[in-house]
């Protein structure tokens, strides 16, 4: 197979995975830089350009777009989706993921757990939003956020009336959530591929810090998962309609719930926790998934 990958630096190391993986199973490789890429939008022959070239010659498509650039990358993706090319994640399914909202809504109807969220957008209802979520401590998350960023703990009822006015006075987007105490600062880091969690991880907060996110100092150590998570995390994936995807799950006393989906999930930390292959995997499922013209949504929704 020819295979794109849409990534703004080939040396990260999640993208060098990539294309090891793919080449040592025989694929040619071209990494893309998104932003670079402009689109002719046409009913007759839809094409993608860089640097003068047209671009019309892959089989697969892999997305690593960034949370800063997710519209556009989206757009380049639906751009390569309307020429045929298989993506290894959709745009619509990219989309719904990176608005918290949504997936958090989504997450609900479906009947997945999640912690009590609430949301709104105006100061004169921050009390009653903070005591539909239980009071405080509470966490606050901007729509916008990535890797813990955006992401604040409010401890007293005072601190989080003042952070949601800030931020509602700077007209951005919050969403307010209990804080699962129980937790003690970890979760749980399911990578799916297909429908399948190939590897899990628990990712533990350092001291002093609620986020676990590895970028932010956190550490992981491998975990066997109960077959409640297992599926949890497989019906997160199959809501936001992911073929790849890094399902976080924090254990409560309800059981799991789902904190966020990340439709690009990074190799790094879960690859050298659990000394598996995962680049490896997911160029497997694409070499038995990949077909021309072969997505689910076909540009709607």
């Amino acid at each position: 197979m020819r295979i794109a990958i849409l990534s703004r630096n080939k040396k990260l190391y999640s993208t060098k995975r990539m294309i090891e993986a793919a080449e040592q199973r025989g694929h040619e490789v071209q990494v893309l830089d998104v932003l670079r890429c402009y689109m002719n939008i046409t009913s007759l022959k839809p094409e993608i350009h860089l640097n003068g070239q047209v671009i019309d010659n892959f089989d697969a498509v892999i997305p690593r777009i960034g949370a800063s650039v997710t519209f556009y990358g989206t757009a380049v993706l639906r751009q390569f989706e309307m020429m045929g090319v298989y993506p290894l994640n959709e745009s619509v399914a990219i989309s719904r993921s990176r608005d918290k909202l949504r997936a958090s809504q989504l997450f609900a109807r479906k009947g997945i757990g999640l912690p009590v969220t609430g949301f709104a957008n105006k100061p004169d209802d921050i009390k009653d939003l903070i005591k539909m979520v239980g009071g405080a401590p509470l966490v606050i998350k901007l729509l916008s956020g990535t890797q813990g960023i955006g992401v604040v703990l409010a401890e007293t009822q005072k601190a989080a009336e003042s952070v949601i006015e800030s931020f509602l006075g700077l007209k951005a987007s919050v969403l307010v959530q209990e804080f699962i105490k129980e937790a003690g600062g970890a979760d749980i880091r399911c990578f799916v591929v297909g429908e399948k969690v190939v590897a899990t991880m628990m990712r533990q907060g350092k001291e002093g810090e609620f986020r676990s996110n590895i970028h932010r100092g956190g550490s992981a150590k491998v975990i066997t998962i109960t077959p409640e998570e297992r599926a949890t995390a497989l019906r997160a994936a199959n809501t936001m309609g992911l073929n790849v995807c890094g399902v976080d799950i924090l254990r409560s006393s309800r059981g799991p719930l789902v904190m966020e989906v990340n439709s690009s999930p990074g190799l790094e930390g879960i690859e050298n926790a659990t000394g598996k292959d995962i680049a490896g995997t997911i160029i497997e499922f694409m070499e038995k998934n990949a077909r021309h013209g072969k997505t689910r949504t076909k540009g709607g929704r």
